[in-house]
């Protein structure tokens, strides 16, 4: 489940790469490409579309991503009956005895 999520999330990420490269800062983008043919096509509002969809794989991400996070750390360090302990600075470690 956990590497379904990390796949999720790396397809997303490059889906909101795209969408953000595709606009331009200054209100372009891919709007002012389509604008001769916005009255034929009917795509009149292809800034707003980018810019949900931006808002929207931005969402998506930070909630798969945290959800990636907790399944990682729920399934490697809870359950498993051992604790690490870790040596304090200046300290060594406690020999184990076999």
């Amino acid at each position: 489940m956990a590497s379904f999520l990390v796949l999720l999330c790396v397809i997303i990420a490059l889906l909101l790469a795209l969408a953000v490269l595709v606009q331009n800062p200054k209100g372009g983008g891919l709007a002012v490409g389509v604008q001769g043919s916005s009255q034929i096509g009917g795509v009149q509002q292809t800034a707003d579309f980018l810019e949900k969809a931006t808002w929207y794989l931005s969402a998506a991400l930070f909630v798969i991503c945290m959800l990636a996070a907790s399944q990682f750390t729920s399934s490697s360090f809870e359950g498993e009956g051992t604790t690490i302990e870790q040596p304090v600075s200046g300290e060594e470690a406690p020999a184990e005895n076999p």
